[in-house]
């Protein structure tokens, strides 16, 4: 697939770019751009997929995640049961469902290994501990020896208090084994604490809307990497590029820091190679000074077009001329605001059939 007329974030002005594909139909496209931006497809590198169809929870800001989880788990009981009618497996898929329409082609589940067969994008099973507070077992599971190799990831220093600070010191002198440690949060953590870990998953979002204080990621960045994540929609907006703009707007990382976060960072630290061509997004090049500023201006009702593995997965209305000779059987239509998208999927279909189960269901899409 070659993709015309696109601009990068390095390039000084329209190139192309060809995309590998191991499907000949795909691999024989030639795609014609007008104004458009193009980059690799995001890494979210924390989401908790099946808790996406939550609203966010809470009312006031917690000390740490724990009080946070006492407190909606007797506040909110009856609407969490109501999410929770839902079978496993449809939450699920409209989690991945939510990260493709944002231009997310990896993204991280946090948690038990979730059903995700023939899934349109990445999804990365990682070995997971929930924390050390909500985890009973976590010492064992931390020093398996069977899992000696995998980097461990785990909610850690969620909170603004001392106790969330010690927690970090307490994971960092059990992990006898020295294994990879990648922590969830850190808004406790010290740049000296930062040094024991792989990288950090700064989710500022849900950051603020539980704690009103998000990660000192400015002073973490010099001792690990920093990955960037959304959490689930318990915590903050099922859109990234919110969760993004809002990173952005604390100016703790620089725009190509930011970026790498969401790109670079997130792909050497998972399986799956995300940067590779197979996986790429292209949206429309908003009137800015820079790439990075129409980058960090972009909205799902900009993404034009949506690759991953070689296949494409999403696609704008306005591309159809282009994409018609596409088995477009599998795809269905949905509108984001006044823009239509073709994706990859039943997706009416799975918001019918979770509104089955959960009649209150509000999704930011509209089915055809």
């Amino acid at each position: 697939m070659i993709l015309n007329n696109v601009t990068t974030i390095t390039s000084n002005g329209p190139v192309n770019i060809t995309v590998n594909s191991s499907n000949t139909n795909v691999d024989a496209l030639q795609l014609t751009f007008d104004n458009a931006l193009a980059f690799p497809g995001l890494v979210n590198s924390h989401d908790h997929l099946d808790f996406n169809l939550f609203p966010q929870l809470g009312n006031v800001f917690y000390n740490n995640y724990a009080e946070w989880g006492r407190h909606i788990n007797t506040t909110y009981k009856d609407e969490i049961a109501a999410v929770l009618k839902v079978p496993l497996a449809l939450r699920v898929k409209w989690g991945i469902f939510k990260n493709l329409l944002c231009g997310v082609t990896t993204v991280v589940n946090h948690g038990d290994p979730l059903p995700v067969d023939n899934a349109p994008i990445n999804v990365e099973q990682c070995h997971s501990i929930h924390s050390v507070q909500f985890e009973k077992r976590w010492k064992l599971k931390l020093n398996n020896p069977l899992k000696r190799k995998l980097p461990v990831v785990v909610h850690v220093g969620e909170g603004n208090d001392e106790l969330s600070n010690r927690e970090i010191d307490k994971l960092i002198s059990w992990n006898l084994l020295k294994k990879k440690l990648i922590g969830v949060h850190g808004v406790a953590m010290t740049a000296e604490q930062a040094k024991k870990f792989e990288a950090v998953i700064w989710c500022p979002e849900s950051n603020y809307f539980l704690l009103n204080k998000t990660a000192a990621a400015d002073d973490l960045k010099k001792h690990t990497t920093i990955l960037f994540g959304t959490d689930s929609t318990l915590t903050g907006n099922w859109n990234i590029w919110n969760h993004i703009r809002l990173a952005r707007k604390t100016n703790m990382l620089t725009d190509a820091e930011l970026y790498s976060s969401l790109h670079l960072g997130g792909s050497s630290n998972w399986q799956t190679n995300a940067d590779n061509k197979g996986s790429i997004v292209v949206t429309k090049k908003n009137d800015t000074e820079t790439p990075f500023d129409s980058f960090y201006a972009t909205q799902p009702e900009d993404i034009l077009l949506v690759v991953n593995d070689g296949q494409v997965r999403l696609f704008d209305n306005t591309m159809l001329s282009q994409l018609e000779h596409l088995d477009l059987k599998q795809f269905s239509k949905v509108f984001i605001g006044r823009t239509c998208k073709y994706v990859q999927g039943d997706l009416p279909g799975l918001m019918q059939q979770i509104k089955v189960y959960y009649p209150g269901a509000v999704f930011p899409v509209t089915a055809i």
